[in-house]
């Protein structure tokens, strides 16, 4: 009988697999489809050609796998599961003797894979091919990084120092200015450069400097061609601002939400990040526990094309939620493990109470 059961469990495990691998292909070629049409409108502008929108977009699979999984993974079993029991698998299954937890303890070990694969792409592919499209753009397009929505430019703050960076592109900056103060909060000199470029080891090479230095009531102005700048700002923590949040990898959201703690700025946009970082990838497992109560519903409850829609809808409303709950928790400065984690929790108790449902009738 415990030969029969592994039997059964990898009949599931291959059926429940395959349909979410086709359900996340089949969403991978529609959004990339009209990424390419988004990507085409601009083709002809700004230097952009036809190989450089067909390298966006494949640029821009890595992302839409991060995000799509768990909508694929809800799918997927659903499908499985609703042609399993219009084949009365299922109900042959339950009759041998498969009890509920045995078939959920099946469809987590697919659940395990998935979320592995979830947690390898966003730290490994998502972060590099963000940051690789945004700055293909830049040197296409000869944009800036960001301004974080302020007209004044960049405002980064480092220690007792505020730096205004007009433009940062994706090697270099311009129009610099630092404003240094002392210990007592009050400003000590204001250095303002033409250009600055990083050199590995020497820290910042600043071009067309010229520094106004501040003493008691009088200011003395050096003008000096070139000169060093020595600050923990770097590119690589220029480059987070390349990429959201969201697809940052987990090490470089702590180093750079530890850079906005160490200068006492607000960090539960970042932190929000980590959590979801974490907490992602396990949605896998919720999604299959959310799939298998319709599996028992048998044709009773509607046919294959109902479940799915279902799917898709329910798959939609916790893409929705999972954003919300981010930008309510930056909102209303809720704790980020509640704000990352609400919309898991709350389809979790779903399929929980689906589940005591099911075992009840």
């Amino acid at each position: 009988m415990t030969f029969r059961l592994k039997l059964y469990q990898r009949y599931l495990m291959r059926e429940t697999f395959a349909a979410v691998v086709l359900v996340l292909v089949a969403f991978l070629v529609i959004f990339s489809f009209f990424n390419a049409i988004n990507e085409l409108r601009d083709v002809g502008q700004n230097g952009r050609q036809l190989w450089h929108a067909m390298v966006f977009v494949l640029l821009g699979l890595p992302g839409l796998v991060y995000e799509l999984i768990p909508i694929a993974t809800l799918i997927g079993t659903l499908y499985a599961l609703s042609t399993l029991a219009r084949h009365s698998e299922i109900t042959v299954l339950r009759a041998s003797g498969l009890a509920t937890s045995q078939l959920l303890m099946s469809l987590f070990r697919v659940a395990v894979l998935l979320a592995l694969f979830t947690f390898v792409v966003g730290e490994s592919l998502v972060p590099f091919t963000e940051r690789l499209g945004q700055e293909m753009r830049l040197k296409v397009m000869s944009r800036v990084i960001a301004q974080r929505g302020f007209e004044t430019g960049l405002w980064v703050k480092d220690g007792r120092s505020f730096i205004n960076i007009s433009e940062a592109t994706h090697d270099s900056l311009k129009k610099i200015r630092i404003y240094d103060f002392d210990p007592g909060n009050a400003l000590k000199s204001v250095t303002e450069a033409e250009s600055a470029t990083f050199e590995p080891g020497t820290g910042w090479l600043l071009s067309g400097v010229v520094k106004t230095i501040l003493e008691g009531e009088k200011a003395r102005v050096e003008r000096h061609e070139t000169g060093r700048w020595y600050s923990a700002v770097n590119p690589e923590l220029l480059s987070v601002l390349m990429v959201t949040p969201e697809r940052m990898s987990l090490f470089g959201l702590l180093n750079y939400t530890q850079h906005l703690s160490e200068n006492r700025q607000t960090t539960e946009r970042y932190e929000i990040a980590i959590w979801k970082k974490l907490i992602y990838p396990l949605a896998t497992f919720v999604m299959v526990a959310l799939a298998l109560p319709f599996g028992y519903s048998h044709n009773r409850v509607g046919g294959v094309s109902l479940k799915i829609f279902a799917g898709v809808m329910l798959g939609i409303l916790y893409y929705a939620l999972n954003g919300l709950f981010s930008n309510l928790g930056v909102i209303n400065a809720w704790p980020p493990f509640a704000s990352a984690a609400a919309p898991s929790a709350l389809f979790l108790l779903a399929a929980v109470s689906m589940m005591w449902w099911v075992e009840r009738r």
